[in-house]
């Protein structure tokens, strides 16, 4: 585990994300989005000997920022896996982990894949609609551009793009690609721009990658998957910190830490008192500070929600 961050994500929400997990020294924790290792580094610092920590993440890139400078302390506390978060019960199962006492998710594109002009994540570069967290395998942004029926692409956009225009994007792309297959990201922006009012045409340009992003990673159903495991994994008084950055997400946090479920579903006993393994340690969502926005510009939008499980740590 490196012992100093990379030049490659600030983190955000650090410290308040962090003591959110109220971290006990000699614990085991979960960075679900370990990226450039920011969150990490900070869980690690608050863990004696016998804490464990363990890092997921699916891209190639963050598995380098665990080597760089690489501290013998560290090593014997710190797990790298190379996988999408989705796949956490088995993979505590495989390390034989039956129960964690936190698990810190900071979702959403990191400003590496943003300014990577190589992925295809940001419409600021000319670049290939690659899209793909793990370049590895899997559907790209292409794909879903060339290959979907105009009404499916209309729907990813309306539903993960929140983009009233959804329906006349998806027939000029399809217009489009009938002259010539869609490749690059400036193929996309000659296809649309014309729709997109100048007045908000960055704002609308960012939803549509956004949503495409989305589609292409599955992430709402990796998010859905990961808490649900979060949640079953979690011991009794660990603490789920989770940063979001867009409603759809926020929306299925705030769902599970209240409810238990994705969806918001209430469940009650016979007496009609809500049966929930969650609590919010705090109904108010907290916010990055003035400085830190001004700073750091990704973490504007940014919430961190905190909830405990029910119970009491042993």
């Amino acid at each position: 585990m490196a012992t100093k961050a990379p030049t490659y994500h600030i983190p955000v929400l650090l410290h308040e994300s962090i003591d959110g997990l109220n971290i006990r020294p000699d614990g085991t924790y979960v960075d679900v989005t370990f990226g450039g290792g920011g969150h990490s580094r900070e869980i690690l610092s608050r863990l004696a000997q016998g804490g464990r920590l363990f890092g997921f993440d699916q891209d190639k890139d963050a598995e380098a920022n665990t080597s760089a400078g690489d501290g013998a302390s560290s090593k014997n506390r710190f797990t790298f896996v190379r996988s999408n978060f989705r796949y956490l019960k088995n993979w505590m199962r495989y390390h034989g982990i039956e129960r964690i006492d936190g698990l810190l998710a900071d979702l959403g594109v990191s400003s590496h894949h943003l300014d990577d002009e190589s992925r295809g994540f940001s419409f600021r570069f000319d670049a290939p609609l690659d899209m793909r967290m793990n370049n590895r395998a899997g559907t790209t942004a292409a794909d879903i551009l060339n290959e979907y029926a105009e009404e499916r692409i209309a729907d990813i956009l309306y539903l993960y793009g929140e983009l009233k225009t959804a329906r006349k994007l998806a027939t000029a792309i399809v217009r489009k690609r009938q002259a010539q297959r869609l490749c690059t990201t400036t193929d996309l922006l000659a296809a649309v721009e014309h729709i997109m009012p100048k007045e908000r045409a960055k704002k609308d340009m960012a939803r549509l990658f956004q949503a495409l992003r989305i589609e292409v990673n599955h992430e709402m159903d990796a998010l859905r998957e990961m808490l649900a495991a979060a949640t079953e994994l979690l011991a009794p008084g660990g603490r789920l910190s989770v940063i979001t950055y867009h409603s759809l997400e926020d929306r299925i946090v705030k769902n599970v830490m209240k409810t238990g479920n994705a969806d918001g579903h209430i469940k009650q006993d016979f007496f009609g008192r809500t049966e929930t393994p969650l609590r919010p340690v705090s109904n108010k969502v907290i916010v990055p500070t003035e400085e830190e926005q001004a700073a750091n510009p990704r973490s504007r939008s940014a919430k961190l929600r905190v909830a405990e499980k029910i119970g009491h740590s042993q």
